[in-house]
């Protein structure tokens, strides 16, 4: 037996500790079985080589076994093996990897397309996260090469002897200790097999022997689980199960898949019950290795806006959700697979080493999507504007936060209107340019603003549908793009010229009679009041509220939201309000008439009251104590119309 000290190579990550190294306790599972992918991968390519021969029919495979009775867990291969020699320089020299040495040896030999996972040969230190001790029991392919067992105990100590192993491969031991015991859980440890190594490139089966039930159970780790049903006919005849697809979606040729293929794929990866809208099948090889699947769900509320997916592989290796480095932000709102051999990874392969790499690749990313949206819009548009509806906020999203988006998708942009079709924003202007040159009517609630989209729908005029949060943002940002040169106001910020009627005469002495009639009677001294004659005779009055009013109210509510401290650095902002009396409507007629006798001061004091709450009902909800006056006040109406 030897006996010696493993060798620290202090040119690389420093310092070694279980607890320093991962930041995941189940990173584990993925080192070991992704070495276990290394070694049959080197194996067989050097069978392609001419340089080692395997069995006839062989079938390479990770098997993962589970010991609970004696607190075992085993990741077995049967790949190139080591020698007693190869042990020493991979696993005694602590960070010398044997994936870069392999790669560098045959450099010349391997075609580019390799798939050699290991980087950095920290990976199988990973295991003493879990165990108190060690053990390797590895057999090299080299014809009379003996077997070679290596064991130590998380200390700087190691031991060397003649394995036990009999077939080519390796076989690494964990002696669970305190830390990793709910890693004896089947349950648990096949739920994390899944997670990191659904789509390996090598087969990988799980294997079990259940310890007896104890009273406390572990649930540590247990979060975020999917796939963790075993069936009961495996647990009983200990038979292995099969854990990993070797062939992923995004490793085939699209021509070669339906659409079928990738909607069952959607599915089982992330268990959505709904189609997913469409998707993107991405494959790049120069400058960068990329393949992938990008699918876009519904996102039909702003409350959706959060729970996109994207997983990011590395050689059919899961490393991470939702790495921003890699995927533009925007993008993160979708669900999707990406796989990246060349991604810069740090040592915990769950970010990078530097960002200059990565620019290009999520440019290409972002260029895709535009593409796909662009191809939709020109191609199939009536399909595009069908699921509109679905993907606008992703769409409006990823404009406000990535400019050559916006750039890309800007003539793809489209808005549903009030006479229920879509337009681009420059067919809108087209359409209605000899009515109001460059600017955007826009209806934010459908059927708070009804009076003012049927006024404008009576003159043959169309409002833009924009009722999602998102849109407040959005509007400021098309006109900051626009230069200015649109602009946007909500149907009930301002009269269009073309909804007044141009042959009334203007009446400065009645406008200001009401507004004298209306501050009075309302007890607001600051109330804004004025009369205009409309075209339309079914609306007697109006609430208006300049565009620039509720935009300062919209910023300093979205500011209060984002940091409640400063809530008061806007001070109270209060709207500008002005109600719109209609010349042309017989009640703002009659009560022209009557508004100067004080024996119809009853009347005239409900009147105003009424055309002032329905006037603000427009704009708003009326507070529990106007509402409640408005009900008594119309009923009241309705008793005076039984007693005429």
């Amino acid at each position: 037996m030897e006996k010696g000290n493993l060798s620290i190579n202090s040119e690389n990550f420093l310092p070694i500790i279980k607890k320093w190294l991962y930041t995941d306790k189940d990173i584990f599972v993925r080192e070991l079985v992704s070495n276990g992918c290394d070694a049959v991968s080197k194996f067989k390519k050097l069978v392609s080589l001419g340089e080692a021969e395997a069995d006839e029919n062989e079938e390479y495979k990770i098997t993962v076994k589970v010991d609970a009775p004696n607190k075992t867990i085993t990741f077995s291969d049967n790949g190139i093996g080591m020698t007693d020699e190869e042990i020493k320089k991979y696993i005694n020299q602590i960070a010398f990897s044997g994936a870069t040495d392999f790669l560098a040896k045959y450099e010349e030999k391997l075609s580019e397309d390799n798939d050699i996972i290991g980087h950095f040969g920290l990976g199988f230190y990973s295991a003493f996260m879990v165990a108190d001790k060690v053990e390797i029991d590895s057999l090299s392919y080299q014809k009379d090469a003996k077997s070679a067992k290596w064991t130590c105990e998380g200390g700087i100590e190691y031991e060397m002897e003649e394995g036990t192993r009999t077939k080519r491969g390796t076989t690494i031991t964990l002696y669970v200790g305190e830390d990793g015991k709910e890693f004896l859980d089947s349950a648990l440890m096949y739920t994390v097999l899944r997670k990191y190594c659904s789509f390996m490139p090598v087969e990988i089966f799980f294997e079990y022997e259940e310890a007896k039930p104890e009273k406390e159970e572990t649930t540590e780790n247990a979060e975020n689980t999917e796939n963790t049903e075993i069936t009961e006919e495996a647990k009983d005849d200990k038979v292995p199960v099969a854990i990993n697809d070797t062939t992923p979606l995004w490793v085939k040729n699209p021509k070669d898949l339906t659409d079928d293929d990738y909607k069952k794929f959607y599915h089982q990866v992330f268990r959505d019950a709904d189609d997913p809208l469409f998707y993107i099948h991405l494959n790049m090889d120069y400058p960068f290795n990329l393949k992938g699947i990008l699918y876009f769900p519904k996102l039909l509320n702003d409350t959706n806006i959060i729970e996109g997916e994207v997983k990011l592989y590395s050689n059919q290796v899961y490393i991470a959700d939702n790495i921003k480095e890699v995927v533009p932000e925007f993008l993160l709102l979708l669900k999707g697979v990406m796989d990246c051999p060349d991604l810069p990874l740090n040592v915990s392969r769950s970010a990078l080493q530097n960002d200059g790499y990565v620019t290009k690749m999520s440019a290409y990313i972002t260029k895709k999507v535009a593409d796909k949206l662009n191809g939709m819009f020109k191609n199939d548009r009536s399909a595009y504007e069908n699921i509109w509806n679905d993907i606008s906020l992703f769409i409006k999203y990823g404009c406000m936060k990535e400019d050559k988006f916006y750039d890309k998708v800007k003539d793809s942009l489209i808005y549903k209107t009030t006479d229920g079709d879509f337009k681009t924003l420059d067919e809108y202007l087209e359409k209605n340019k000899e009515k109001h040159e460059n600017k955007v009517f826009y209806v934010s609630d459908e059927n708070q603003q009804i009076q003012y989209i049927n006024m404008l729908k009576e003159q043959g005029l169309e409002a833009l549908l924009l009722t999602s949060n998102i849109d407040v943002h959005f509007i400021s940002f098309l006109e900051y793009k626009t230069l200015g040169k649109v602009t946007f106001a909500r149907v009930d910020a301002d009269i269009s010229e073309t909804l007044k009627d141009e042959t009334a005469q203007k009446d400065d002495k009645l406008s200001e009679e009401l507004q004298n009639l209306f501050r009075l009677t309302l007890a607001n001294n600051d109330l804004n009041v004025k009369t205009e004659s409309l075209k339309s005779t079914s609306v007697s009055s109006m609430m208006l509220l300049s565009e620039h009013s509720r935009r300062m109210q919209e910023m300093a509510e979205a500011y209060r939201q984002a940091q409640p401290e400063m809530a008061n650095i806007f001070g109270d902002i209060k709207p500008e309000y002005t109600l719109v009396l209609n010349k042309n409507h017989s009640l703002v007629k009659k009560l022209a008439e009557i508004k100067n006798n004080p024996e119809n001061k009853e009347f005239t004091d409900i009147i105003c009251h009424q055309l002032y709450d329905l006037a603000l009902m427009s704009q708003k909800t009326l507070e529990p104590e106007e509402m409640s006056k408005f009900i008594e006040r119309s009923n009241l109406i309705m008793e005076k119309m039984i007693e005429k």
